[in-house]
């Protein structure tokens, strides 16, 4: 048995995805759709090149797949669009599925969210908290799931009562996309570490929580796409009204490199984060407490929120794809639920880099301009010791928005002048952070343990004195850094590398961010490799086993 779970158009018309798992709910391949593509987010596109992927990996073909999983409930939100599900499957995917139409099976957004984070954990049963801008008709659940039983539906909150969208419209306030929320987080930390005085803008009040901007009136379960983009537009204006009151002005009054400089734009973004960490601890802690359990699963795009994350007690799971992207795994384990874990999800199931892009073990690209050898550990850690930057593309990409180490830029941070020349490389804003990646030991001294966030970078942690020592580079200006934590040789070269710098008396920790230049998605395949390496200025390339340098930088020095 095969399930192409998906997120697609046009209920899902960003983060498409496309995953494959069999019929013991194992995942056989899984990729967002803008690896595929090379365009951000892939907005308003079919997942075709991700569920190709799928099949691809699998040996199978289109007519082999008996189920398709929505991550959303389309009918409801476009009634009567598609005469038959072989209309939509043809709009939604564009796979060729001959004269066989598969099943079709429409997952509740909030509901696929939840079944992504707590079937990826290691817990056995969990209070699963769902934040996101809205699904169907919601904007907060919480949930109690357990191994064995059905998913139990325990809270509910109105969709115009969005978390989400108070965040969005701090975004846009700022001049970023909604998608650009990482910036808002970025910058809300300059807030924290002035000590800025926020108000508050949500009300906490027993089992409930209130914001300041109070929710339209809807109908559940009635609204249509027309009418949840309305209610979208008419809520965020209204918290964009909101911030501009608290910030005495429609927008920032210099340009975005500056907006760290800005009073008012800090606070809104602090203002704004403040609304995140109140509401979702408070919300944490009711999905415990009607669980029963302990442990705590957390899923939806506000769970891609690091600092807030890294304020809730343990012990909490957040998975590597979280965002909508991440309801094309969440609907096909509705379907199909995986059985019995050993431990957390492995993120490594994209792309394999010498996968369409090689032949007989060799790249078929012209690298007449680079200078090429045998990976070598001693080399690599050298290099990084005398202060190159560079990248790294090794074995089968991961999922999700963060680079974990087989798709990134990689430098020593043993300076503060390195988060400078790696947003230069990267034509980020130099007010931006960067995350640090050790192994468990030793990242028990550079900053708060967390038992699973660090595995995904998904959670924010203060640094300790010997982190702010040994790795400011990492460490942002409130104190916290986005650690990732690496077991074994999930990343071989990066986990050499670190293992060589410890036995070398060198703090064991590099600075890690994803393999990407500006605007575009984290490369990919062999050629997304090369060509992000040669427009951007690394020094060098790690490619599956093999070592690269630009010819001219070999030849006239640095």
């Amino acid at each position: 048995m095969w399930i192409l779970g998906v997120n697609a158009p046009p209920t899902g018309w960003h983060d498409t995805a496309a995953c494959l798992i069999d019929g013991d709910g194992e995942i056989v391949a899984f990729s967002e759709e803008e690896r595929c593509n090379r365009r951000r987010h892939s907005l308003y596109r079919k997942p075709l090149g991700a569920a190709r992927f799928c099949l691809q990996q699998a040996g199978i073909d289109a007519a082999d797949i008996d189920v398709v999983a929505l991550g959303w409930d389309s009918e409801q939100l476009y009634p009567r669009r598609f005469d038959s599900d072989a209309d939509l499957l043809a709009y939604a995917v564009g796979l060729d599925f001959g004269d066989h139409t598969p099943e079709v099976v429409r997952v509740p957004h909030h509901q696929a969210h939840a079944a992504s984070a707590f079937y990826a954990s290691p817990f056995t049963k969990a209070g699963v908290l769902v934040v996101d801008g809205h699904g169907e008709n919601e904007s907060s659940t919480i949930w109690t799931y357990e191994d064995g039983a059905e998913p139990r539906l325990e809270r509910t909150w109105q969709r115009t009562a969005s978390l989400g969208y108070a965040y969005d419209a701090a975004s846009t306030w700022l001049g970023f996309s909604f998608l650009n929320a990482g910036k808002t987080m970025g910058l809300a930390a300059y807030g924290r570490a002035r000590g800025i005085e926020a108000p508050s803008l949500v009300d906490l009040d027993g089992d409930d929580f209130r914001l300041a901007v109070g929710p339209l009136a809807e109908t559940p379960g009635q609204a249509t796409a027309e009418t949840v983009k309305e209610q979208y537009e008419t809520v965020v204006a209204r918290w964009r009204e909101r911030y501009t009151a608290i910030a005495g002005a429609d927008g920032p009054g210099v340009p975005e490199e500056r907006l760290a400089d800005d009073p008012r734009s800090v606070l809104v973004a602090w203002t704004a984060q403040r609304v995140i960490e109140e509401s979702v601890t408070h919300l944490a802690s009711l999905a415990r407490k009607a669980a029963g359990v302990d442990a705590l699963c957390l899923s939806g795009g506000v769970a891609l929120n690091c600092s807030t994350n890294g304020t809730l007690p343990g012990p909490l799971y957040v998975p590597p794809v979280p965002h909508d992207a991440g309801v094309a795994l969440g609907a096909a384990w509705t379907v199909c639920p995986p059985g019995p874990r050993t431990g957390a999800l492995s993120p490594y199931l994209g792309t394999d880099i010498h996968g369409p892009d090689f032949v007989d073990g060799r790249p078929p690209l012209d690298t007449s301009d680079l200078v090429r050898s045998e990976l070598d550990t001693d080399e690599l850690t050298a290099l990084l010791l005398d202060g190159r930057v560079g990248a790294v593309a090794q074995g089968r990409a991961e999922v999700g928005p963060r680079a974990l180490c087989r798709r990134s830029i990689i430098a020593v941070p043993n300076t503060a002048e390195v988060t400078t020349r790696v947003n230069t490389i990267k034509n980020r804003e130099q007010w931006r952070p960067f995350a640090g990646v050790t192994r468990p030991d030793y990242g028990a001294r550079l900053w708060e343990r967390q038992e699973h966030l660090s595995r995904y970078m998904l959670g924010a942690a203060r640094a300790t004195d010997l982190g702010r020592t040994v790795a400011p580079g990492v460490v942002h200006v409130d104190g916290t850094t986005r650690p990732q934590v690496l077991h074994g040789d999930e990343a071989p070269a990066v986990g050499a590398v670190l293992d060589s710098l410890e036995a070398q008396g060198a703090p064991p920790v590099l600075l890690n961010t994803s393999f990407n230049d500006r605007g575009e998605p984290i490369v990919n395949t062999a050629a997304d490799a090369f060509a992000a390496f040669r427009s951007m200025e690394l020094d060098f390339l790690v490619l599956g086993d093999e070592l690269y340098r630009k010819k001219h930088r070999t030849e006239g020095g640095r």
